[in-house]
């Protein structure tokens, strides 16, 4: 595919949605819809760059016999979904003070130990080009509800026993899913 150009398609207050045109190898004209954070994409330049938007946080307790999950009511789906806690990386703001923060507001734990920060990946790749950094590690202390009343959000820690029944019954987000799947078989 070769990029031909991007339009800006509608201006939300929190996502921009636009419409991609590109040539097929065989000269065709494919135009693709998409959403993204940035709303001043112009170029394939802008398309491909930019800053990392959310940070998403594996955690885990102290003797690493537990995995944190937060059951979300999320709004684009109608229903709860788990999901690993996550959030947006604010200006100014580096993803590892993002994953302090989002932590403690979304379940009132603290983050211990960062084991990994690993390099950016796309979060819904088949229609957005939000980035976001995944940030593996230990947390601890006593689980509350969210302190955002515009979130409905509750956290858990589930072994790995529970983690498999729930796979069976629940629906998850994804990348949550997948990680948990190989996490709970290990």
């Amino acid at each position: 595919m070769k990029f031909k150009s991007i339009q800006k398609i509608h201006q939300g207050k929190f996502i921009t949605r636009y419409n991609i045109e590109y040539e097929t190898a065989s000269g065709k004209t494919k135009t693709y819809e998409m959403i993204s954070r940035n709303p001043n994409i112009k170029d394939f330049d802008d398309l491909r760059g930019g800053r990392v938007d959310a940070v998403v946080m594996i955690m885990h307790d102290e003797e690493k016999e537990q995995i944190l999950l937060s059951r979300e009511y999320r709004m684009a789906t109608g229903e709860w979904v788990y999901n690993f806690p996550a959030g947006l990386i604010d200006s100014g703001e580096d993803a590892a003070s993002a994953a302090e923060r989002e932590l403690r507001e979304e379940t009132g734990l603290k983050l211990l130990h960062i084991e990994e920060i690993w390099f950016e990946s796309y979060s819904a790749v088949g229609f957005s080009n939000e980035k976001n950094i995944v940030i593996t590690g230990t947390a601890s202390g006593e689980i509350r509800p969210s302190d955002s009343e515009m979130e409905e959000i509750e956290a858990f820690w589930y072994t790995k026993a529970e983690i498999r029944a729930l796979l069976k019954v629940a629906r998850f987000a994804a990348r949550t899913q997948a990680y948990c799947a190989l996490w709970s078989r290990v």
